[in-house]
């Protein structure tokens, strides 16, 4: 049998935590849980190809090379994905820069 390696491919990705969990769940589109108040433990509802799938409390939410978001346990996360510094071209830096009101 043949094998294969993932292609390296950057995505995008946000863990989940009690201090940024209707931030994440607004980037995703997804549904908070508040089945209890009194609990800091929240879970995300995130609907994907797949259907609607649960994230929890420290799992990852991935976007996709595609725009689609799924949810990823850390430990899988942690086995597959390493964070990348993105480097600027002078392209990037000069757009970044740009003031359409500044005259030249």
């Amino acid at each position: 049998m043949k094998k294969y390696r993932k292609k390296p491919v950057v995505i995008e990705a946000v863990q989940i935590h009690t201090t940024n969990i209707s931030m994440v769940a607004e980037w995703c589109s997804g549904r908070v849980l508040w089945e209890c108040l009194l609990l800091p433990e929240r879970e995300i509802d995130i609907d994907t190809r797949e259907g609607t799938m649960r994230a929890h409390m420290y799992d990852w939410i991935i976007k996709g090379v595609e725009g689609e978001f799924y949810p990823c346990k850390p430990g899988i996360f942690d086995k597959t994905y390493e964070e990348v510094e993105l480097t600027e071209t002078p392209l990037h830096k000069e757009a970044k820069n740009f003031d359409p009101m500044k005259e030249e």
